[in-house]
């Protein structure tokens, strides 16, 4: 009788960090380092105890500090490692960085106009969508190939949520990335990695 395969499915939940006050006043945060605020630690404290009864083995997390907090929060709570990576990050919005969208619109309006019509990145600087989704789907796969058969959380931004959420779908973020949901703040989704295939679960 041949033995059972080993179960390589490694079940990856993916969390947007709590709130910061550049959340609040509708800024591009990017690469920008700002705090949660008392409202987005609230959140992270609802997020952890969410999860409490999950079998985690392991909280990976962007090393900016909105996600890193959020993670730390939950990571203590659940009593469990915690690992920060720079490839987790937001997408790099360059000199969009700290401005809201109607500083933008008024000061550079033809760029806007065709980030909003054909999705290309109207920042100079930074990085493009699909730079962004490249880092974090090494990412993923990295930390996966890590956990087989395990459940690990992935605290990160809206960006990379969206990447890893399209791609699942076969969506190609680039052109799709306002066919994906908005993550809100604190929101988990998961989806499920197995020798690289990603496919979304919710």
């Amino acid at each position: 009788m041949r033995a059972a395969s080993v179960h390589a499915v490694t079940t990856v939940h993916l969390a947007r960090h709590g709130e910061t006050d550049w959340n609040r006043e509708l800024r591009w945060q990017g690469h920008a380092d700002p705090p949660l605020n008392a409202l987005g630690r609230q959140q992270a404290r609802a997020l952890a105890e969410s999860l409490a009864g999950m079998r985690i083995a392991a909280v990976y997390s962007s090393d900016l500090r909105r996600a890193s907090e959020t993670a730390e929060i939950v990571a203590g709570r659940l009593e469990v490692p915690l690992h920060l990576d720079a490839a987790l990050r937001e997408l790099d919005v360059g000199s969009w960085e700290g401005h809201t969208l109607a500083e933008l619109e008024a000061r550079h309006a033809e760029a806007v106009a065709r980030w909003e019509q054909s999705g290309e990145h109207g920042w100079e600087g930074g990085e493009s969508h699909a730079e962004m989704a490249a880092r974090v789907l090494e990412a993923i796969r990295s930390i996966a190939a890590g956990h087989v058969g395990e459940e690990v959380l992935v605290v990160s931004h809206g960006g990379p949520m969206r990447a890893l959420r399209a791609f699942a779908a076969g969506l190609d973020y680039p052109d799709h990335r306002r066919l994906v949901p908005y993550t809100a703040n604190c929101d988990v989704c998961a989806i499920a990695v197995e020798d690289g295939t990603i496919r979304g679960l919710d």
